[in-house]
């Protein structure tokens, strides 16, 4: 999906004023004269180039990664803590939509192995900068909120400013790495 969206944004059909991005599909808003049929067949012939993003844009993501759910993560892979550290750090991780909050990334193309389960319960208080893992997503908290995603760790980085232009630090097509903090 985030291949196609940025074909989309890198050349969208007549008439398309809005692309967003959600798990598994793409809305794609247009206005008149275009009509539905065209747009259509316009969104279904573009073939978006494998492996390549509209954004060349890489965020290095430093993390502490001592969070409150990383022994329970290392049970539910199978992995130690060690690896499931390394296993988040060793593969680069692709936004590939935004939801839930402002500034809230879905992060998707991580290691295979760290897809795990929301918690049973959800946190009254996730802190900012909070790192979670919940079925094949990543992600970071941009403010404190509630939220059932798995921690591992926790970073210094500032994910959503509205001062900053734009706010939102990741955005979709915006590849991240996540590196231990020093």
């Amino acid at each position: 999906m985030v291949a196609l969206y940025d074909a989309l944004v890198a050349g969208p059909p007549r008439g398309v004023v809005d692309i967003v991005p959600a798990a598994r599909t793409l809305l794609v808003r247009f206005e008149p004269p275009a009509r539905h049929a065209e747009v259509e067949s316009a969104v279904l012939a573009v073939r978006p180039a494998g492996g390549r993003h509209a954004t060349s844009e890489e965020v290095v993501i430093p993390v502490e990664y001592d969070g409150d759910d990383l022994a329970d993560v290392a049970r539910l892979t199978g992995l130690t803590e060690r690896e499931v550290v390394a296993a988040h750090t060793g593969t680069p991780w692709t936004v590939a939509f935004c939801g839930f909050a402002p500034g809230f990334g879905y992060l998707i193309g991580g290691d295979s192995r760290l897809a795990v389960p929301r918690r049973p319960e959800s946190r009254v208080r996730v802190p900012p900068g909070a790192v979670g893992l919940a079925g094949e997503f990543s992600g970071v908290y941009p403010r404190e909120s509630p939220g059932g995603w798995q921690l591992i760790g926790r970073t210094g980085t500032v994910v959503w400013d509205t001062a900053a232009d734009p706010p939102a630090l990741l955005r979709p097509g915006v590849r991240v790495r996540f590196a231990e903090a020093l």
